[in-house]
């Protein structure tokens, strides 16, 4: 799966941005997908999946953070609200089993994309 990240960018403290993945190379159906994110210095840490209908969220961005599906446009996208400071990340966009999502070990990686949340 061939994984294109975009959205990227500088947002104020209380704000929202939306962050999209385009997917192509395989059945879009056929793959669960998520964002992670990462802090230099740190792991990249799993911030939320799609997967068969059901999502998935770090519990750092539950009730912030929205990922839905668009398989029309083989898309993903994560909206984000009450953007703080500690979002501030490299976004990775990813592909896989569900369960190697959730665990840290997608299949598939995109390009990452910058967020910065300006206080």
């Amino acid at each position: 799966v061939q994984l294109q990240a975009s959205g990227g960018g500088l947002v104020q403290t209380g704000g929202s941005r939306r962050l999209s993945c385009a997917a192509s190379g395989r059945p879009f159906g056929s793959y669960a997908m998520g964002w992670f994110r990462q802090v230099p210095g740190k792991e990249r840490e799993f911030v939320a999946a799609h997967s068969d209908g059901n999502t998935y969220y770090a519990d750092s961005v539950k009730g912030r953070f929205t990922i839905s599906r668009d398989s029309a446009k083989n898309t993903v996208h994560l909206q984000m609200n009450n953007l703080k400071p500690e979002d501030t990340a490299v976004y990775y966009c990813a592909a896989g089993l569900a369960s190697a999502l959730v665990a840290g070990s997608p299949g598939s990686w995109g390009q990452g994309t910058l967020v910065t949340v300006s206080s």
